[in-house]
């Protein structure tokens, strides 16, 4: 199973980058891979996520533009980088997947049942201030 390792946070001005980076132990197929934010007292949100399904990239509407979903297959490794950063992309950022399963998926894997995402990373924390 997925066992992700996740690096990249800190603190950033508005306006400012970040780029985080999350990579297995090992490799594991996975149908999809991708980025998750919770800010205190609100739910956890998709951000972006790669799905191996058909092989689209999506993105929450609230940081298209803006961030950029990647991966590098030799290296075990999704990133998120995140540019033009505000205030309100403030949170602990997640990088999750969904392991190879018998079940059938399809459209935007930030949509599907979140319960499949299997295998989480410890979390980062992304501040936005000046």
């Amino acid at each position: 199973q997925l066992q992700l390792a996740e690096s990249g946070g800190g603190l950033v001005q508005p306006g400012g980058s970040l780029r985080l980076s999350c990579a297995d132990s090992g490799f594991t197929y996975y149908y999809a891979i991708g980025w998750f934010r919770q800010a205190p007292g609100k739910e956890r949100e998709g951000v972006s996520c790669i799905s191996n399904i058909d092989g689209n990239t999506y993105y929450a509407d609230s940081v298209k533009g803006r961030f950029t979903i990647s991966r590098d297959n030799a290296k075990n490794t999704v990133y998120l980088q995140m540019d033009s950063l505000k205030p309100e992309d403030t949170a602990v950022y997640y990088c999750a997947a969904v392991p190879a399963a018998r079940t059938y998926y399809s459209g935007s894997c930030l949509f599907w049942n979140r319960a499949d995402f299997g295998s989480w990373s410890q979390g980062t924390q992304v501040t936005v201030s000046s």
